[in-house]
Order: C-alpha cells, then sequence, then structure tokens
C-alpha cells in the first residue's frame, strides 16, 4: 500500500446555518478539488443528502460515486465517532461563553482529529469497515 493511502485525514466544514443540498454539494467539490481524483462518497439516507447527489451526479458523472449505508445504521457510520470523540472526549464539561466559543471549540477539536491517522481509523474500525 503506498504511503499516502495509509494516511487519513478528515475534511470538515462547520455549517452556521440549516444544511441544504446545495451546501452539501459544495462541501463535496471543495473535498474533490482538494484530493484532486475521483471520490467515493458515503452517505446516510439524508433526503439533503439524496438531493445532493443528484446534483453532484449531475455535474460530475463518473468523477464522484455514491453508496448509501442502510437505513437507521448510525453504528455503521464512521462520521459518528468524530462526532462521539468531539462530543464525549474534546469537549466533555465543556461549557461556552456564546456559540462562537463553541464554534471555535469545535473547529479545535475537528482539527486535531483530521491529523490523528490511527483516530480517524478506530472509527472505520469500529464501523466493521476496512480501508
Amino acid at each position: 500500500m503506498a504511503p499516502s493511502r495509509r494516511r487519513l485525514s478528515l475534511y470538515f466544514h462547520i455549517q452556521r446555518e440549516n444544511i441544504r443540498a446545495e451546501s452539501a454539494a459544495q462541501l463535496v467539490v471543495r473535498v474533490r478539488r482538494a484530493v484532486r481524483r475521483r471520490l467515493l462518497v458515503v452517505w446516510d439516507r439524508w433526503n439533503v443528502h439524496r438531493k445532493a447527489a443528484r446534483l453532484l451526479a449531475a455535474r460530475f458523472g463518473r468523477q464522484i460515486a455514491f453508496e448509501w449505508l442502510p437505513p437507521y445504521s448510525p453504528d455503521l457510520n464512521p462520521v459518528e465517532g468524530v462526532w462521539n470523540h468531539a462530543k464525549y472526549a474534546d469537549l466533555a464539561n465543556f461549557v461556552p461563553d456564546d456559540i462562537e466559543h463553541l464554534h471555535k471549540q469545535l473547529a479545535a477539536s475537528l482539527h486535531d482529529q483530521r491529523s490523528t491517522t490511527s483516530l480517524l481509523r478506530s472509527f472505520f474500525d469500529h464501523a466493521g469497515l476496512t480501508l
């Protein structure tokens, strides 16, 4: 396995307003620009994700492929591990002064997780997924 495939990273964007299909699609476009290769996006079946997938498929064709998690299966979604780590490890007992303070601490947690390959790999292991 090539060294670049052994490293994992986390791409994130903290959305300040309600998530819509267009904003979900924009995030995928930014990730694709960053990695500059074909993507496989694994999403749950939330309506926003399904609509975003249609928008992206129309624009990118086979450059972005989609796989869908089974309904009601958060235990199969590695992203749940990211959120659980942020909530119960990094932000446990944290009381923000305001929304901006919460935003900064959440961003710091996600930023720390993004470069910790062993932690990210553990989220896939917990979901029973191999990389």
